[in-house]
């Protein structure tokens, strides 16, 4: 999985659009191997970004659990724990 693509479900408050947008911006740039799509292929990339976003957003607000919420300052607050201890001599 991308690096840059982060859990969007069972935050609060809920991830936003443009939460959406990014992640499915950096899933096509993978998939697609363009971090800029040339001129002949901006059309298809920017619709592509859409489908995915609509798609996940979706998705995102289907999915169900009976798990607590997160709370999005905790979880980045583990998520730089981690990556200093895992970056440390």
């Amino acid at each position: 999985m991308c690096r840059n693509i982060r859990t969007l479900f069972n935050f609060e408050p809920a991830a936003n659009a443009d939460e959406i947008e990014a992640a499915a911006l950096q899933y096509v740039r993978k998939l697609s191997g363009f971090n800029t799509p040339s001129r002949a292929n901006e059309q298809v990339f920017q619709q592509a970004v859409q489908e995915i976003a609509s798609t996940s957003a979706r998705l995102l607000d289907s999915l169900t659990t009976r798990a607590p919420a997160k709370n999005r300052a905790e979880e980045l607050e583990k998520h730089r724990a981690r990556t200093a201890a895992r970056f440390s001599d």
